[in-house]
């Protein structure tokens, strides 16, 4: 009997240490959940300032303006948001290019003389020989800056410490003198620095030891008026780092080498020249940049099969594909391959250990389309450039950011003025 009862006993001791795990088990998955609910629902935030244009907004802006409507304008508005396919479909309403294409015995023949090869690996090492690489951009195309970036590590081991980026504001009343203590941009920096990837892009720089510098001319009466005083002020900076290389980072056709008519004489990289001597190593990324369709593609990149960032090199006369256009010319081109989407988010986002994301939304009480923003941990929601932006039209649509690993303060924005924050951590 007393074996029975000592049994009993120790069966009810168990019993309630069970029970009590279970609630404390109970109690740790409710705390979960109870968190989780709350970090999807968010905060309310007021008086947020949206810096980005929805879709309607730039779509009403072109019905106003119907009579001339500014397809650039509005491509630069969508790529300043993420959107890169509109960004790319409303340049080309603005340019209307053709649909040009080699014939079969051409085609063989370019496939005869150039290969395929990385630019990136080709710039770098002709860096070496250079004191001043001018490397232009499309302002629609975000994806000319994440190719700037992805160059800038392997730079600066080559000697270049100075990055010098045209977008910077640089009059006395609006320059960000800041930026290199802060160590990341803000609203303000410049205009096409909107843009996330110009943000990262500038990040980057930053992080890995680069000073940055404006040098846009204060004197916009002219083209050549604009040249010469970017030039000057380019001089500036290169005079007060004489042992330091510089990479300018300009706009589409700054970076021609040559007699240029439209800028009054030479554009900048061939005012560069006059200068100081030096011969800049000069890159175009525009005049055989990406298109909406395959269709409108420049030729070249018809025929060769075009997968990263690349050159076309003649191995036989040693010489790299170059922009000529009778006394004009940009030492190397780039040539970029058609994006691909990923949950309809461009490719090349991918790069520099970013990950695609899901944000869940269904628990976020907010009317759309919303404006989904990712902030970094450090900066600030009101005046900061976001690591990644997207639009989502309804509800029912999945909503994919692209981010690094980190804490972020993800921001749910709608044009009620209405913004809900909470806190990510991507591991």
């Amino acid at each position: 009997m007393e074996r029975v009862k000592k049994y009993f006993f120790n069966f009810l001791k168990m019993k309630k240490k069970v029970y009590k795990e279970c609630r404390i088990m109970i109690f740790i998955l409710f705390t979960l959940i109870v968190g989780c609910t709350k970090m999807e629902k968010g905060e309310k935030i007021s008086e947020f300032r949206n810096n980005y244009k929805f879709n309607n907004e730039i779509e009403s802006e072109l019905i106003q303006d119907s009579l001339n409507k500014d397809f650039q304008w509005s491509a630069t508005n969508y790529s300043q948001k993420g959107d890169h396919k509109k960004a790319l479909e409303d340049w080309d309403l603005a340019t209307n290019p053709d649909n040009l294409k080699f014939t079969v015995a051409e085609s063989d023949s370019l496939k005869n003389i150039y290969c395929v090869k990385p630019a990136k690996d080709y710039i770098v090492e002709q860096s070496k020989k250079h004191h001043i690489i001018v490397i232009n951009e499309s302002h629609h195309i975000s994806s000319h800056r994440v190719f700037t970036r992805s160059m800038l590590e392997e730079l600066f081991v080559n000697g270049y410490r100075i990055l010098c980026l045209e977008a910077l504001n640089n009059y006395e009343t609006n320059k960000d003198s800041l930026l290199n203590t802060r160590k990341y941009p803000i609203q303000t920096s410049g205009f096409y620095t909107k843009d996330p990837q110009f943000g990262n892009f500038i990040r980057t720089a930053l992080d890995i030891g680069f000073e940055i510098y404006p040098y846009e001319s204060s004197d916009m009466s002219s083209s050549s008026a604009r040249e010469i005083g970017q030039a000057q002020n380019l001089q500036k900076i290169i005079d007060d780092n004489p042992n330091s290389k510089v990479l300018v980072h300009c706009g589409s056709g700054h970076a021609i080498e040559g007699e240029v008519p439209f800028f009054g004489g030479r554009a900048l990289a061939g005012r560069i020249k006059d200068l100081n001597g030096f011969d800049p190593l000069t890159i175009d990324q525009v005049f055989y940049s990406e298109k909406s369709e395959m269709k409108f593609f420049n030729p070249f990149q018809k025929v060769f099969d075009i997968k990263e960032p690349s050159i076309l090199f003649d191995d036989t006369n040693n010489k790299v594909f170059s922009y000529n256009d009778k006394n004009t010319w940009i030492d190397i081109v780039v040539f970029h391959p058609k994006t691909e989407y990923i949950e309809n988010r461009p490719d090349w986002l991918m790069n520099f250990n970013n990950k695609l994301t899901k944000i869940q939304l269904d628990k976020i009480k907010i009317d759309f389309p919303v404006m989904i923003m990712a902030y970094l941990e450090n900066e600030n929601i009101d005046s900061g450039i976001p690591y990644d932006i997207v639009e989502i039209e309804n509800k029912n649509r999945d909503a994919f950011l692209v981010l690094k690993p980190g804490k972020y303060k993800i921001v749910v924005s709608n044009q009620n003025t209405d913004a809900i924050v909470y806190e990510k951590t991507i591991e």
